[in-house]
């Protein structure tokens, strides 16, 4: 049985159980996307839809409003990597647990890619935080994706389901990784794995009806919430649509019922 955190409270809405979570960590890989140019602007009508959690890379916690919701969670994200080299896929440790603490968030999170020539070092460093977060008491957020030359489907059901075991095996309070495309094979996902797992919101999806069913799907599936960057900065209306993914998170409406929702 899993010991409780206190702090994951931040993250885990401690009447469901589920989180919605908001990636906005976009600009050190990309630089200033769409939607993230400015983050301040970006965060107002984020903040606003009341999200359980954002997460940030350092320099940009300076950026949250003195006022932050106070049942809003903040994750510093330890790693990273830039879209400009060759080994875009390699993420290398730019913060450290000790930092969140100072800068007063309230966890950390991680990304892992497996399959490829820099898993080892990746492993390595997913397991130093571990540890140090087990020390300080803080909850760890593991991004865990297969990525490499020789793999094939990222999507693949039984390559997600082995990211997620092996987020939790290494000690994740929740792991993220991305949907497989239907209940049934997601459900091997969750089923498989000893954290509550969260969904990621992949590359931008052109119709709102689309992630709005994979959330869904995802929820019916067993996951803990969503994780979702891209598809909530860069929609036309991102408060409205965080409201709608929340309904379905926290409260299993209907897709028809959220379509609808204002």
């Amino acid at each position: 049985m899993r010991s409780f955190n206190p702090r994951l409270r931040h993250i885990l809405d401690p009447t469901t159980g589920r989180t919605v979570i908001v990636p906005l960590d976009h600009g050190f890989t990309a630089g200033p996307l769409k939607g993230l140019v400015s983050m301040r602007d970006a965060l107002d009508p984020i903040l606003q839809a009341r999200p359980n959690a954002v997460i940030l890379h350092s320099g940009m916690l300076r950026e949250l409003p003195w006022d932050l919701p106070a049942d809003v969670g903040i994750i510093l994200h330890l790693s990273g990597g830039t879209n400009l080299t060759s080994s875009g896929i390699r993420k290398v440790l730019v913060a450290k647990v000790e930092d969140a603490l100072g800068l007063g968030a309230d966890a950390v999170s991680i990304h892992v890619n497996l399959g490829n020539r820099y898993e080892a070092e990746m492993l390595a460093d997913a397991g130093a935080v571990a540890s140090k977060c087990r020390t300080y008491g803080l909850p760890l957020l593991i991004m865990a994706y297969v990525r490499g030359k020789k793999v094939k489907d990222e999507f693949d059901p039984g390559l997600v389901a082995h990211a997620a075991r092996l987020a939790s095996e290494l000690g994740a309070d929740v792991v993220k990784v991305p949907y497989t495309g239907s209940v049934e094979s997601f459900r091997s996902v969750v089923q498989g794995c000893c954290a509550p797992v969260v969904i990621a919101g992949g590359p931008k999806i052109d119709r709102e009806e689309d992630l709005i069913r994979c959330v869904q799907e995802a929820m019916k599936a067993g996951a803990a919430g969503i994780s979702i960057g891209r598809n909530v900065f860069q929609h036309p209306n991102p408060k409205l649509l965080l409201r709608r993914l929340r309904t379905i998170v926290h409260s299993n409406r209907s897709l028809a019922h959220v379509s609808h929702a204002a």
